[in-house]
């Protein structure tokens, strides 16, 4: 039977995906009823934070913090205190345990037992006086978390009573408690699916709440960001290795027997260390994005993503250039730049934005099997696309900017035309570079990818 859950007046109802007080529906977001449901049908025991995570937010990373403010929503939503709690306990550096002991599981098939419907939290809170102003000055006034468990309460109590009553303080209160008050709102609304808009541009004070947002955001992120850039530079190193030993065997296949053996293991090293940089650059971007970004995420990625890939094929290039000029007193202007890691890290990040939708919350994606090698093959095939259009508008990437080192210097042997000469082509034209750049941008998007997307332990 499909499991039914009461205790005192609540009612759970997985299958309906419904709590109910009495006969009123409490509004929870979806992986705040599966964490419920979860302590509920684990009652017996302590649930802890790795399972809770593990469960809840099996697609995605979390900060702790995350979890902290889902049991925070719970209790609110049940009536319930941390310090003499009734239904969630904390258990000390473990996990949270489901407490109360009248807990009653029917068949959600049958209809529910009759029960009281008592008036909902808000209007319970309410009808003991004004219950914004207590709420209103611990929001401007208290500590992180209870700042951020004030701006909860009053989008429950309501959330354009709660900006009206902000906007009426800034002119006796100090601009930096009213940016910050609007920041708090704007990220706890994403814990209240009643919750109405913040807005934050062009309110008085704007830039500073953006900021301060921003700053909390990324300081709650920051070290599952940093392991995961991590994983993406060693995706894109990996990537690059092999797509440089591909390479090297290519030219030794189209070419004389005189080139190197080594070539390919040469061009492998090569690889990973551009393909390393390159990532390392980009996936920066991406998961300063990720970290940052909730009803923006898409948007948030491309940019990121460009500005990251942009600015290291910017430094890379001018490295690259001085180190010619001073070794061999030779430039080579048209090598890959920031244009071309502009591109592809745009298209690294619309590629990931489009295969790991985020649609309510925040989170950074951890897909799962089949699910992780589809995202990185979405992400590899928009990166490809875009070093083929790279090619066409004239710009080169690491492949063709071997071909412009091959035609500097004599006696390289890591130009295209071996290539070429396979393709039926007597030199490195269309048909070869853009197969090169989009291999390259394929090998480079797929390796990110599914590096940025490896789940922390």
């Amino acid at each position: 039977m499909a499991p039914r859950f009461r205790f005192e007046e609540f009612t759970v109802s997985p299958a309906e995906r419904i709590v109910r007080r009495g006969g009123v529906e409490v509004p929870l977001i979806p992986r705040y009823f599966d964490l419920l449901v979860l302590l509920l049908e684990e009652r017996h025991r302590a649930v802890t934070r790795d399972e809770i995570l593990e469960a809840v937010w099996s697609d995605v990373v979390v900060s702790d913090g995350a979890l902290s403010q889902a049991i925070r929503t719970l209790r609110r939503a049940l009536g319930d205190a941390a310090r003499e709690p009734v239904f969630i306990r904390t258990v000390s550096r473990h996990g949270y345990r489901f407490v109360h002991p009248g807990v009653i599981v029917e068949n959600d098939a049958l209809p529910p037992a009759p029960v009281g419907a008592p008036a909902p939290v808000a209007a319970a809170i309410a009808a003991a006086g004004d219950p914004f102003e207590p709420v209103m000055e611990q929001l401007l006034a208290g500590d992180s978390e209870g700042r951020l468990e004030a701006a909860e309460a009053l989008h429950a109590l309501g959330t354009d009573e709660a900006l009206r009553r902000i906007e009426r303080r800034e002119g006796a209160a100090a601009a930096n408690g009213i940016a910050e008050a609007r920041a708090w709102m704007r990220e706890a609304r994403w814990a209240f699916p009643g919750a109405g808009e913040v807005p934050l541009f062009g309110r008085p004070g704007w830039a500073k709440a953006v900021l301060f947002l921003v700053g909390f955001r990324l300081r709650r992120g920051a070290r599952l960001a940093g392991r995961r850039l991590g994983s993406a530079v060693f995706g894109g190193a990996v990537a690059g290795g092999i797509a440089g030993v591909l390479g090297g065997c290519v030219l030794r296949l189209g070419t004389s027997p005189g080139a190197a053996p080594e070539l390919a293991l040469m061009l492998g090293g090569a690889g990973v260390l551009i393909g390393g940089l390159g990532a390392m650059g980009v996936g920066a971007g991406l998961a300063f994005a990720e970290a940052i970004a909730r009803s923006l995420r898409g948007p948030a990625l491309v940019l990121c993503g460009a500005l990251g890939g942009g600015l290291t094929g910017a430094v890379l290039h001018l490295l690259a250039r001085s180190l010619l000029t001073q070794l061999f007193g030779q430039d080579v202007p048209r090598l890959a730049g920031g244009p071309e890691g502009l591109a592809l890290g745009a298209a690294a990040g619309l590629g990931y934005a489009l295969a790991t939708p985020r649609p309510f919350g925040g989170g950074m994606a951890t897909p799962r099997g089949a699910r992780r090698f589809a995202v990185a093959l979405a992400t590899g095939v928009c990166c490809a696309l875009a070093g083929v259009l790279v090619i066409r508008a004239g710009g080169n990437l690491i492949g063709t900017s071997l071909n412009l080192l091959a035609d500097a210097y004599r006696g390289s042997q890591v130009g295209l035309t071996p290539m070429a000469r396979l393709l039926g082509e007597a030199e490195a034209g269309p048909l070869t570079r853009g197969l090169s750049a989009g291999l390259e941008g394929l090998f480079f998007g797929a390796g990110l990818a599914y590096g940025l997307t490896r789940r922390p332990r």
